[in-house]
């Protein structure tokens, strides 16, 4: 590949998040110009902000939409309506939506950016992989017990790096322009089968412990998760983790032309560089 850049940036909302850090690393890869739209960005963008969004827009060609803090929170839709909105009347010409799978709040954002008059792409994800160790889930697994209203519920567990190869394609070309991706991983587990991968990956006893709802809030809130994100977890997994997506989908194969990342792989991975390791004790002396 040359070492020619293309001109027209790519906005990438969330871009220091787990799968917006990802995008950013394909696209840079690929020689293309890269804005990243967060607080501490260049310009900076903020959902909260409307003042911030034109200086993110300005001469962007492709944005990846990505909705602090889901799209099931309260006024989401009509935040990512608006934006949208905005964009198209920018100039910009591909949005490629990352959404929630089984949650039908996200499913309004979904047809806002269908109809938004541009190229789009959905790609409705599972919950990640990197949950477990580049959130607040991985305090729980270095503490020893992952604490979450889920029961034994099967989830099929998807890959970030699998979510970003696409939605690095789908901002730069028109492949998959027009297509709903539901993304999972290549098999069901649950929450306690996961962290029984991690388990062995860390070399180190971490269990899965469920806990009513309520409970996991206060959970959280001993953790610093930010209040307005724990009452949007707590209302999400009430809706998501009652075995409506204990189900495969072929969307990652459809798309990448590959099967997706496995459970096992990642854990490895993520165990080799330290996430997970035991607290160091503390000096009693």
């Amino acid at each position: 590949m040359t070492a020619n850049t293309f001109d027209a940036p790519i906005l990438v909302l969330g871009g220091t998040g787990k799968t917006g850090r990802r995008v950013v690393r394909h696209l840079t890869a690929a020689n293309r110009s890269v804005r990243v739209g967060s607080r501490t960005g260049e310009p900076p963008f903020e959902w909260t902000d409307e003042r911030t969004w034109d200086g993110v827009l300005a001469g962007v060609e492709s944005v990846y939409l990505v909705y602090y803090p889901d799209l099931a929170a309260p006024g989401a839709v009509d935040t990512v309506r608006a934006f949208t909105a905005r964009a198209v009347a920018a100039g910009v010409r591909r949005l490629v939506l990352l959404s929630g799978r089984g949650e039908p709040a996200a499913q309004l954002s979904e047809e806002v950016v269908r109809n938004s008059g541009v190229a789009w792409t959905i790609l409705r994800a599972s919950w990640f992989n990197q949950n477990f160790s580049e959130d607040f889930l991985a305090d729980f697994v270095t503490d020893g017990a992952v604490l979450l209203p889920a029961g034994e519920v099967a989830e099929p567990f998807v890959d970030a790096e699998d979510i970003a190869e696409i939605a690095a394609e789908a901002l730069t070309g028109d492949r998959h322009a027009g297509q709903l991706y539901e993304l999972t991983g290549p098999r069901l587990l649950t929450f306690a089968e996961a962290t029984a991968e991690i388990a062995r990956a860390a070399g180190r006893p971490i269990h899965y412990e469920s806990m009513p709802p309520e409970g996991y809030a206060a959970e959280m809130a001993r953790y610093d998760v930010p209040a307005e994100l724990v009452g949007v977890l707590v209302d999400l997994f009430g809706q998501v983790l009652d075995g409506r997506n204990a189900y495969l989908t072929d969307g990652v194969r459809r798309a990448l032309g590959r099967e997706p990342r496995d459970f096992a792989e990642y854990a490895r991975e993520a165990a080799a560089t330290g996430v997970w390791a035991a607290p160091a004790p503390v000096d009693a002396s």
